[in-house]
């Protein structure tokens, strides 16, 4: 999901709820503490060098049960971020307190909530690694080779 979309998907909502690939929802007492960029510059395993921009939303949930953070405020936030940061409309990663350390999330919605969804490491230079997908071949495409090939019982293998 994009910045653009999110604040979309606010705009049509007075509440929203944000639930966890695992089903379980995150507490409605959530505050973002955080909207910023993430630019990683790296090298590929092929040497092809790299840049990744994200719009990054920490989420953290704290004792205050009473709070609720409204679409309209997160709305705020996203725009001031957008106009400091020049953020543009960058794919957003969520940052979520994991059991044992922060964990990076991708977002979608689905009518009236929000869902994280798990991101996964891939090898971006499948070619230049030698591990890049070969195309499947049937088998019975192949016939018998003509006579001088080798049969069970000649000898030959």
């Amino acid at each position: 999901m994009r910045l653009s979309e999110l604040k979309n998907f606010l705009a049509g909502n007075d509440r929203f709820t944000i639930t966890l690939p695992d089903g379980s929802q995150v507490p409605a007492h959530f505050h973002v503490t955080e909207v910023g960029e993430v630019t990683k510059n790296f090298i590929d395993c092929g040497g092809t060098v790299r840049r990744d921009r994200v719009a990054s939303l920490q989420l953290w949930s704290a004792d205050d049960y009473d709070h609720r953070l409204a679409p309209d405020k997160l709305t705020r936030i996203i725009e001031i971020a957008e106009t400091e940061l020049g953020l543009g409309n960058l794919e957003i990663e969520v940052e979520y307190q994991g059991t044992h350390t922060i964990e990076k999330f991708g977002l979608e919605s689905d009518d009236d909530a929000l869902r994280l969804t798990t991101k996964l490491t891939d090898c971006l230079a499948k070619d230049a690694c030698g591990i890049a997908k070969k195309p499947k071949v049937s088998l019975s495409a192949f016939t018998a080779a003509a006579s001088g090939s080798c049969t069970p019982g000649s000898g030959c293998c």
